[in-house]
């Protein structure tokens, strides 16, 4: 009873003792809870759209495309200046030697000392600058269609390498199955010839069937790395290969009709926008060589002060004047250099010419291949995905049959290699037909 009453009085003491003047317990969690640690970056997670944005701004093949429209537009821009009258404010101050007398040495002077403070206004006109001119606008014409020729191949290049980034996913996974289904396969043959059902062989054969599905998951794995990398490379400014890709393989996009496709390659095409561009270059080339044959006319208007003191009035006179100058330039003799400068251009003008016709051709035989190609990779693609199917279900039946006795290792083997075989097949159809559309949209863009 007395232990009961010192026990109650012991707790009572304690309850009243300030909570900071108790010594922590070595076992206090509270004290040592650490303090949390930054969460990890979050790992991107990029979809097609995504690696397209990311490679436009990133790969410097397109780029160099852009800064050469940026660069023709600049031109344009310079060349038609050259059509507009320029205004400059001349300055200068001429000190002539004078004589005993009251002359000077130098009758070219107009005294002693002479001084220019006038603004001038310049004009040219002449063929050649107009032709300068239209052929600026022709470059740019030119640099938009490459530009729009280095865009849709970026689409297609991007496409390929995402989707083999996709392709490349699929076929470890389907290796990662087979192994673990040959290792299965190893175990189901040793356990039946430890109870004498099957031969020694048949282990071996699993064995060996075992090993190589291992190596061929390195190799898929080996595949896959390199498939990531060189997507890593297209799409992000400062490597790393921390990032996922959506997989949205098994979405089949529709296949417009041929003619459909046919109108959409006639108003789209960059590569014949391109050819016509050139020729157009080509045309005013010539234009411009011509025009050397020609006069060019100048005009200059003069505003300001041309006088012996540097002043608005001295002695009484205004000084402030204006003068006009016009010049007739005609050309009469330039050692056959005018002639050569056109037969130049013609000879450019022939080229630029055929390049379209080949052009022309070219885009009719692309279009028609290109299309069959999709066609062919979206007819079959029902195919494929029967083939996985059936080839699944083939590899199940066999296991059973050769559990029962039924069936032959060498039957087994066969039947996993043909499930990898197919499953493998029916991702790079459905890549193939993905990358058959992206093709074909570099003819007729987006559809």
């Amino acid at each position: 009873m007395h232990k009961l009453i010192h026990t109650a009085c012991f707790l009572a003491a304690l309850s009243v003792i300030p909570v900071s003047s108790r010594a922590q317990s070595p076992t206090d969690l509270s004290a040592q809870t650490p303090s949390p640690s930054p969460a990890p970056a979050a790992v991107p997670t990029l979809t097609l759209s995504d690696a397209l944005a990311r490679a436009r701004t990133n790969n410097p093949q397109f780029q160099a495309a852009v800064a050469a429209f940026g660069i023709a537009r600049q031109d344009r821009v310079q060349a038609r200046a050259g059509l507009l009258p320029t205004v400059t404010y001349n300055n200068s101050a001429i000190y002539t030697q004078p004589t005993s007398g009251q002359g000077f040495k130098f009758i070219a002077n107009n005294g002693v000392r002479e001084y220019l403070s006038q603004g001038q206004a310049h004009e040219e006109i002449g063929l050649a600058g107009i032709a300068g001119y239209q052929r600026a606008s022709a470059a740019q014409a030119l640099a938009a269609a490459q530009e729009e020729i280095a865009a849709r191949g970026l689409v297609a290049t991007v496409v390929q390498t995402y989707y083999g980034l996709v392709v490349a996913q699929h076929q470890t996974a389907n290796t990662e199955q087979a192994n673990l289904e040959a290792q299965h396969f190893l175990t189901i043959s040793r356990q039946l010839q430890k109870g004498g059902e099957v031969a020694y062989s048949d282990v071996i054969k699993a064995e060996l069937q075992a090993n190589s599905s291992q190596q061929a998951l390195d190799e898929a794995k080996l595949s896959e790395l390199n498939a990531r990398l060189a997507l890593a490379v297209l799409v992000f400014p400062n490597f790393t290969q921390q990032f996922n890709v959506v997989d949205d393989l098994g979405a089949v996009p529709a296949l417009p009709s041929v003619a459909t496709v046919q109108q959409l390659a006639g108003k789209n095409n960059p590569e014949l926008r391109a050819a016509f561009a050139s020729v157009n270059v080509a045309d005013k080339d010539l234009l411009a060589a011509r025009a050397g044959h020609l006069p060019t006319l100048a005009l200059d208007y003069f505003y300001g002060i041309d006088a012996a003191q540097f002043a608005v009035k001295s002695y009484g006179v205004n000084n402030l004047g204006y003068s006009l100058a016009a010049t007739l330039n005609i050309p009469i003799f330039s050692w056959g250099a005018t002639q050569s400068k056109v037969k130049q251009a013609e000879i450019r003008q022939h080229q630029a010419k055929l390049e379209l016709t080949a052009a022309q051709r070219q885009a009719l035989a692309d279009l028609e291949s290109f299309y069959a190609e999709a066609r062919t990779a979206l007819a079959q693609l029902d195919v494929l995905r029967s083939s996985a199917s059936l080839a699944a279900d083939s590899l199940r039946l066999t296991t059973l049959r050769y559990q029962a006795g039924e069936a032959t290792a060498l039957e087994v083997v066969d039947a996993q290699n043909t499930l990898v075989q197919s499953r493998n097949a029916l991702s790079s159809g459905q890549a193939r037909y993905r990358q058959a559309l992206a093709n074909l949209q570099t003819l007729t863009g987006t559809f």
